[in-house]
Formats: structure tokens, sequence, C-alpha cells
């Protein structure tokens, strides 16, 4: 994947730039753009891997349930990813679907059968309620089962059941032919756990989170920490570290210090200038890469002003995209977007950017006249502390203030926000999606009618002609004419105006020199031990 450039939409003028991201991040501000060198930091490595010692990882907000089926956000998911194997994985470029907990799989010929063999060499971590047993075709399905039925997200819909035939084979059958199935698969939310922590824990056991993953989790502490210990049973080996811990530091610039400083040893989502502060810093090292993400506004389609089409057209018409880009951006930590599909996509059109209402306060304030808001109303934002968000719903704020809509800006821990967005409950809200390069994994989760009352159709969006282009993509093998499906798609979404979505981000981390064998990936995830690599710290 490689970074596009940026481009205006609707019928505002084009820009474009480009960057070397192994060596400068950019500046702009008033119309300038500063290079930001990225100093690099080395230290002196041993030719032979240090084995043991602490690995400590900052989070930007607090995770709020670490039951895969519960979780709602990259800050649950990059602990599970530790503690929990799924049946297939990605490799670490995300382009290639790879055995995990399952060795190989067969898929019958009409596309609605799988069959997994599974490893008979997998243990789950001790728990309370089972002292490490041995991970069986039972456990696969399920974990499967437990997740179509229960995901928050909605992230094994396309499951009818999943059974185990014997000790080491599950057949999984499809309610309809799925091409996204062993992409789903790899998804934290679809790992495997053992039924008796579950059962016996109920509602605590994301406190109390037990997988077959390389490290065990030994504490979490809500709004403070989680201490995971390496699982001296993995089935892939022996984990370098004996210590992983994930510390939460909400305050972006306290995160940058504790990197500095040595009390954590990866930044994670940096944003703003904390880009440049790492940068610029002789002792740590910046990793930029493309992300497979989209930043937006969401408005509510089915309550309040924001119902009324003429309305949400006059909210975007009141907003100039590559300002706001810009302004969010100001350390090359994203670029300019518009649609509701990241440009890495192979789902992507360009033709639709001129679809995208143009800026042009005056028709804004037209159509709000229209509507019957010529004297403004007032909305309610949610969004969560990461600076990009309070960056864009601030500058929001002021676009809209311009045409009398009065924005009240509200900043709320995670789970807050999950539960309140979710539920249809906020006027606007901010965020953003990040997964695979495959559009199901946006459409599908966002503008679907059956996902109202997930976070990613929290702003109850339904069209059935939508519905059915998702529908049809879906059971379509063929990627070229899937492409072809999710564009007619993707102009649709547009033409409805449910957001602004105004930004591609990188994916930003500060790292230590002393971390080795680590290795960044385009969706955010952290990975500490897989096939490809095991990370470990230089004493």
């Amino acid at each position: 994947m490689v970074a596009t450039a940026l481009v205006g939409c609707g019928s505002k003028s084009d820009d474009s730039a480009s960057e070397d991201q192994s060596s400068a991040s950019t500046e702009e501000s008033a119309g300038e753009t500063t290079k930001i060198v990225n100093k690099e930091a080395t230290i002196e490595v041993p030719d032979e891997v240090t084995k043991g010692g602490e690995l400590k990882i900052a989070l930007t907000s607090s995770p709020k349930n670490l039951d895969p089926v519960k979780y709602t956000g990259t800050y649950e998911s990059q602990i599970i990813y530790q503690v929990c194997d799924t049946v297939v994985t990605y490799d670490k470029e995300l382009e290639e679907i790879l055995p995990s907990l399952a060795t190989d799989w067969t898929i019958s010929d009409d596309g609605m059968e799988y069959t997994f063999t599974i490893r008979d060499d997998v243990y789950f971590q001790p728990g309370e309620y089972q002292d490490g047993r041995l991970m069986t075709a039972e456990d696969v399905a399920y974990s499967m089962n437990r997740s179509a039925q229960e995901s928050a997200m909605n992230r094994l819909d396309m499951l009818d059941h999943a059974e185990a035939i014997d000790a080491t084979h599950v057949k999984a059958t499809l309610k309809a032919p799925s091409a996204v199935f062993l992409t789903a698969l790899t998804n934290s939310g679809n790992a495997i756990v053992p039924k008796e922590e579950v059962e016996g824990w109920g509602d605590e056991f994301g406190n109390h989170l037990v997988g077959t993953g390389p490290y065990a989790m030994e504490k979490f502490e809500l709004d403070q920490q989680t201490v995971l210990k390496k699982n001296d049973k993995y089935f892939l080996g022996e984990p370098n570290l004996d210590t992983v811990v994930f510390k939460v530091i909400t305050d972006p610039n306290q995160e940058v210090n504790a990197l500095r400083t040595g009390d954590i040893d990866i930044a994670t989502q940096l944003t703003g200038e904390t880009v440049k502060l790492v940068a610029e810093d002789e002792t740590v090292n910046l990793l930029q890469k493309p992300g497979i993400q989209i930043s937006y506004a969401y408005f509510n389609m089915k309550e309040g002003p924001t119902a009324d089409p003429k309305v949400r057209e006059a909210l975007i018409k009141a907003v100039d995209y590559s300002e706001l880009a810009s302004g969010v951006f100001q350390y090359g930590e994203g670029e300019e977007a518009c649609l509701p599909l990241p440009k890495v996509s192979w789902g992507y059109d360009e033709a639709v950017e001129a679809d995208v209402p143009s800026y042009d306060p005056e028709g804004a304030k037209a159509l709000l006249e229209e509507a019957g808001y010529g004297d403004g109303f007032t909305l309610e934002m949610y969004i969560t502390n990461e600076t990009f968000r309070q960056k864009a719903a601030t500058i929001l704020q002021s676009y809209w203030q311009q045409i009398g809509v009065t924005l009240n800006i509200n900043t709320v821990e995670w789970g807050t926000f999950s539960e309140t967005c979710s539920t249809g409950k906020a006027d606007v809200f901010a965020m953003a999606w990040s997964w695979y390069p495959d559009p199901y994994f946006f459409f599908d989760k966002m503008f679907a009618t059956s996902a109202i009352g997930t976070l990613g159709n929290g702003q109850c969006y339904s069209n059935e002609e939508v519905d059915q282009l998702l529908a049809d993509a879906l059971v379509e093998t063929d990627q070229e004419k899937r492409a072809e499906i999710y564009k007619k798609a993707l102009k649709l979404i547009t033409d409805d105006d449910p957001g602004i979505f105004y930004g591609n981000p990188m994916e930003c981390l500060g790292i230590n020199p002393k971390v080795q064998d680590f290795h960044q990936r385009s969706d955010g995830t952290i990975h500490l031990f897989t096939e490809e690599e095991n990370v470990w710290v230089v004493q």
C-alpha cells in the first residue's frame, strides 16, 4: 500500500503533494510547508536475541471490555491480540491469509461450507474455571457461534452455525456465500475462548480474559493498565518477552514524555505536535505508514435536524474540506479525503469525489432556510480525547457557527462514547474507522441497515438500494466485479450525505530503539509474536 496524493473534493480545486515518509513529515501552517526531520535513534544491538524483559505500550484511551464479542475499539483489540488467537490470520502486510489455530481448510463448491482442520497442540492459558486444558474443535465452534450470536459489532454475521465434526475438525455453515468470511475470522473479535471461563465469569469475563495467545492476562485495572505475562506453553514457541504492560495515557503530551523518559517503549496513535516531538527527538523513533482508515463526523440520520437531507447538505457545504484536513493534520499525520472509504481500498472511485457538496456557505444558509431552520439550531457532538477528534470538532464548530448552527462539543471516555453513539443518541459524533482494504469492512459495518445499533452505524443509515448492492457484492467472488458493485454503493452513500469524511490518517507510532523485531501494520494493530516476528527488547 502506498500513500496517495491530496485531492480536492466536489468542485473545489485540486491540490497535490508528495513526501518521503521515511525521512520527513510536513507541517502546514498559513499556506507554508515546513519540513520536520525524522532523526533516527540507534543503539548497539547484540547479535543474539535477548530473552526476557518488559515491554510497555501506551493506549490513548482506556479499554472498556476485553471480551472479544463485546469489544468496540482499537484499545481493546491491541490487548486481545496478545492474549488470544484466531482460526486464521493475516500476514504482516495484510495481503495473505495464513493458518493459525487452523492448519488448513476446504470450501464447498457452493461456497456455503468451510471445513477447518484444527491444531492438536494448542492449550488455553490457566484460568479460574479450567487449568490450561487442550483446545479442541468444540472450542472453535463454540467461539464462532458465540460471536455470530452476540458480537457487539456483528463481526461474524455471515455465519449460520459452526459444529465440531471431531476433535480436530470444524464445519462452518454460512447463511449465504461470503467472499469475506476468512478475512472476518482474522479479527480479534472472533478469537477463540474457553466456554468454562466465559460462563464462569459471566459479564466479568472481559476482566479475566483467557485465550491461547502468547501472553496471558495477569491483571486488568480499568483506566490504568493491563499486565500480561508470557505463555510458556504457546504453540508457536517461547515468547521473547517476560511481561507486556499496556498503560492508559490519555494526554498526548504525557504519552510522548513517557516515551522520551523510558516509562513506555511504544507510544500509539500519535497525532498533532506529538508527531513532531517524536520525529525530532534523537533518543526515540517515529514510525509512519499509510493507514487503512477514515476520519469522519457522522450525522444522525433518524432524529433531530440532521434527519433532514437539506440540513445535512447544508452542514457539508459550510465546510472547506481542504482547510479542515490541513487544520487537523498539521504535521503530515494524514491527508485530505471526502469519501467514506480509504483511498487504498480497491473499491475506491475518484469519480465520486465530484458528488460531495462543495464549499458554499451562502448556499448552506439558503438550504437551512428552505428546511425551516433559518434561525439556526444547536447540535450535541460527541468525541473522545484524541487530538485528531478535538481539532476536527473545534474547526467544525467554527464553520457551522458561521451559518447559525451552534455545536456543543462533549469529550467523553471511550465507554460512554461507544454507548451513546451506537444507540443513536448523538446528533453528531466524530471517530475513525479502520479495518481491511476490502470495502465490506467499511460499507457493511457502517451503512448496512443490519448494522444499525452498532457503533459502525450509530448514525442509523438505511438505504434499501445500498443494502441490495452490499448483498450482491458479498456473494460475488470476482474482485473486479465486486469493485464495480461497491463503487455504485459508494455513489449512493455519498449522495445521501451521511457525514463529513475529511481525512485518511497515517498510522504514527513512537518507539524506543531497544525494541526489536517489531513490524508496524497498516491497520494499526500490534502483534508481538507471530510466525513472522517475535518482539524482544535490548536489555
